[in-house]
């Protein structure tokens, strides 16, 4: 005589449910993104409305040309790099942290040669920063 009890069957996961899940769950993800297309991207500029350039008290003007070179208060830096801004920048505005910097970029000039300047007048802990720009042209 077989006095044991006998012992059920140990409960198994089926995982087959849960794959035909999972994979229609990747079928809905994949046809519902979107993909952006950056090449189609189509910006139009602003152009600035502004009655009167300000003058400040204190203020430093940094020229960008279209082909990149830099113009620091009217003066030619011989190199383009970021260091070589910021020390022109510090010369310029002789001490003063409250200067402020007016980049003059030309509309051909690249975005790059803009950041530097930006990034030069940080390293020279120069915080206040300003664009010049042209008045629009009337109707």
């Amino acid at each position: 005589m077989n006095f044991q009890r006998p012992r059920p069957d140990e409960p198994e996961i089926n995982l087959i449910p849960l794959i035909d899940v999972l994979l229609v769950i990747l079928i809905f993800l994949m046809i519902t993104t979107t993909y952006s297309k950056y090449t189609e991207l189509k910006i139009n500029l602003p152009t600035a409305n502004s009655p009167k350039a300000q003058n400040y008290p204190h203020e430093v003007v940094v020229n960008v040309a279209a082909d990149g070179t830099t113009m620091v208060d009217r003066q030619l830096l011989r190199t383009r790099g970021v260091e070589a801004i910021a020390r022109a920048l510090q010369d310029a505005a002789h001490g003063n942290a409250s200067t402020m910097v007016v980049i003059s970029a030309d509309a051909q000039s690249t975005h790059q040669s803009v950041v530097n300047v930006m990034e030069a007048a940080r390293i020279a802990g120069l915080t206040q920063l300003t664009f010049a720009t042209q008045h629009a042209a009337g109707p």
